[in-house]
């Protein structure tokens, strides 16, 4: 399956790592959908990931560091490469999904 490249104004911020504007003019209480979506190679550090629906998305090389995903959806992304240093993700995905993914390019299962 091929990632998702959006033409939607919010998604292209982040393609160009303007990340402040992308958080300053999303509303955190309504649900963002990016999922299988393709954020490879970006830095989004800095993102407020709270309500966004990553499920699927792309990863790969990109500098996620400190990064909060405690409240958004992860099932099926892939983190190949990427940099994710004092990231929190959400407590049903597993350290050894993150650690798979991140070495062979898998895309992470939640636990039930």
């Amino acid at each position: 399956m091929k990632p998702r490249v959006l033409d939607d104004e919010m998604y292209q911020l982040l393609r160009m790592g303007e990340i402040e504007k992308f958080n300053e003019k999303r509303d955190v209480s309504v649900e963002y959908d990016l999922s299988g979506t393709d954020l490879s190679r970006i830095d989004i550090r800095g993102l407020l990931a709270d309500n966004i629906n990553f499920n699927d998305t792309y990863f790969r090389m990109t500098d996620m560091r400190g990064v909060d995903f405690r409240n958004a959806k992860m099932e099926g992304a892939s983190f190949a490469g990427a940099n994710i240093s004092g990231c929190y993700f959400p407590k049903e995905l597993r350290a050894d999904e993150v650690l798979f993914s991140l070495e062979h390019g898998t895309r992470v299962r939640y636990s039930s």
